[in-house]
């Protein structure tokens, strides 16, 4: 399985791990130019942007750690394109899911918030 499969099949586990916990998912792979947002899901009233990082067990990063700030802001422009697009007024937040395979399967984690939008 090469990189890109294990990120659409990590991407997969990360929805069907939302929707088991009572999430709805509005879009997967949205993308606004060169960026995209990994998945958009509503729970609770809120518009929930989740970027989705995955790993082999073995490697030196945890997923949630590559989320520099960089591609925060990317992921945070993408948003603001698709709140726009969407006419939102939901209160929004952003999670990352790490899901991190291994010899004995599939570990995922659900970081709520791991980032905020730098206000200017």
């Amino acid at each position: 399985m090469n990189n890109c499969e294990k990120g659409r099949g990590a991407e997969q586990l990360a929805a069907r791990f939302l929707m088991v916990r009572g999430y709805r998912i509005w879009k997967t792979n949205w993308r606004w130019g060169k960026k995209e947002l990994d998945i958009v899901a509503l729970h609770a009233g809120e518009l929930v942007i989740v970027e989705v990082k995955s790993r082999v067990g073995n490697a030196v990063n945890h997923p949630s750690e590559v989320v520099h700030l960089k591609k925060q802001r990317n992921i945070i422009l993408a948003a603001d394109a698709f709140i726009r697009f969407y006419n939102s007024r939901r209160p929004t937040r952003f999670d990352v899911i790490a899901v991190i395979y291994n010899s004995g399967g599939v570990e995922i984690e659900h970081i709520k918030n791991a980032f905020f939008p730098e206000v200017e």
